[in-house]
């Protein structure tokens, strides 16, 4: 057995969410924080057997998109004034960070 650890942004949660149910796998959704833009995501807890776990990469891959976003750059109070950028800045956001673990032991009570 493994446990899956899928971090996607929250505008993806639903499509993944909805996918996973058809597909008959059940997850854990928590609602987590990044650190780097701190935007909303979502994070699944996803235990499967060994030979599910393609079918639910496939299921994360396809739920999760890359987008464009622009974002403010955090001003350094430290540098002067004229070298701080204060304009939007275009970063790439989206996808799925995803993590396999092998599992010891399963419960369910």
């Amino acid at each position: 057995m493994k446990l899956i650890i899928a971090i996607v942004q929250d505008k993806d949660s639903s499509k993944l969410s909805n996918a996973l149910v058809e597909a008959d796998i059940r997850a854990t959704k928590l609602s987590t924080t990044g650190g780097f833009l701190r935007a909303g995501n979502t994070t699944f807890l996803i235990g499967v057997e060994e030979d599910k776990i393609e079918t639910v990469l496939a299921i994360i891959k396809e739920s999760s998109q890359k987008r464009e976003q622009y974002m403010a750059p955090p001003i350094n109070l430290d540098s002067p004034m004229e070298a701080t950028h204060t304009y939007p800045i275009e970063v790439q956001v989206g996808g799925a960070t995803v993590f396999v673990l092998p599992v010891d032991s399963f419960y369910h009570f």
